[in-house]
């Protein structure tokens, strides 16, 4: 799907598009979800390099993921999607040309409908397709700063949860997923930093010095989010060591309790065997009261064992 943006006088103009169409002179902002071929086949019209696919856009290095060309500067960034109780992280390619900004995604993503929405209303005041880049940037450091509030919020209860035997299990696996939706938000800022100081260095001179006092205030709410972000990585395994220990003490007393009840009925264990053999000549054989002897030796030894085991404080 292709959709150009046109934001005059704080409104916001939509017109789709489709592969037979021009792009409009007035566009800021040319986005294209889950392009086909057909519509790539026509991007490429306009583009004097090659327009990058999935699979590009997805790479790590530095080099594929910064770079410019005769088509502007290239950007491709990390943004942060929460789905249910889980985060995922999804990459957006941005091309910053210069009479508009051109997005190309593959999913929907939860910042982009949020500025658009903010266009709509009128809440910007954006002019240049690098305004709205770095506007699109600001509202992903404060929402990961708001997706890290949300971290410490589900932890502050868990301390108390981990010793707990019938929330053990549900536990784990808030732990697990915490550290999962930790690591992305991480990687998220990480990658939004290295995106803002390669503008900063190689393409400032087609910034503005609003521009670039955005930019510096940006990087320096990543540099005090990293702390955060390294605090609950140790927080996290903090509580997955405590859990670990706690759920291994569960288990020793659970082997203490066999260990016990093993030993306790080991001294009746012996006088039954020892009454069950069937030698010919035995003392209490025939004797009236053989019986309810060996029964009271046998609960007899089991209590004085369960006793001696009491007074030395090992139950």
């Amino acid at each position: 799907m292709i959709t150009a943006y046109a934001y005059q006088n704080r409104e916001l103009i939509t017109t789709e598009l489709s592969v037979g169409d021009k792009v409009p002179e007035s566009t800021l902002w040319l986005d294209l979800l889950k392009p086909d071929d057909d519509e790539r086949q026509w991007l490429r019209l306009f583009s004097a390099e090659e327009v990058p696919d999935e699979e590009d856009i997805k790479e790590i290095e530095a080099s594929a993921r910064f770079y410019q060309n005769q088509d502007g500067l290239h950007i491709n960034s990390l943004f942060p999607q929460r789905v249910s109780s889980d985060v995922r992280a999804v990459n957006v390619s941005f091309n910053l040309r210069e009479r508009f900004l051109l997005t190309i995604r593959e999913e929907d993503v939860g910042l982009i409908r949020l500025l658009r929405n903010y266009l709509r209303l009128g809440r910007l005041d954006i002019t240049t397709p690098q305004g709205l880049l770095l506007e699109l940037f600001t509202l992903k450091v404060d929402y990961l700063s708001d997706l890290i509030e949300d971290i410490y919020s589900i932890l502050e209860n868990v301390g108390e949860q981990v010793f707990n035997d019938e929330e053990l299990d549900g536990v784990f696996k808030l732990i697990t997923l915490q550290e999962d939706s930790n690591g992305k938000i991480r990687l998220s800022l990480l990658d939004t930093q290295r995106s803002l100081r390669y503008m900063q260095r190689y393409y400032r001179d087609r910034l503005s010095d609003e521009n670039l006092k955005d930019i510096r205030e940006m990087l320096s709410d990543i540099e005090s989010l990293m702390p955060h972000s390294q605090f609950i990585f140790d927080k996290l395994q903090f509580l997955l060591d405590a859990a670990m220990g706690f759920s291994g003490l569960q288990q020793n007393k659970i082997i203490k309790i066999f260990s016990v009840s093993a030993v306790v009925f080991l001294p009746p264990t012996l006088i039954a065997s020892s009454y069950g053999m069937n030698f010919h000549i035995m003392p209490e054989l025939d004797w009236r009261f053989g019986y309810p002897m060996a029964v009271a030796l046998m609960l007899a030894s089991a209590a004085g064992t369960y006793f001696f085991f009491k007074r030395k404080g090992w139950l």
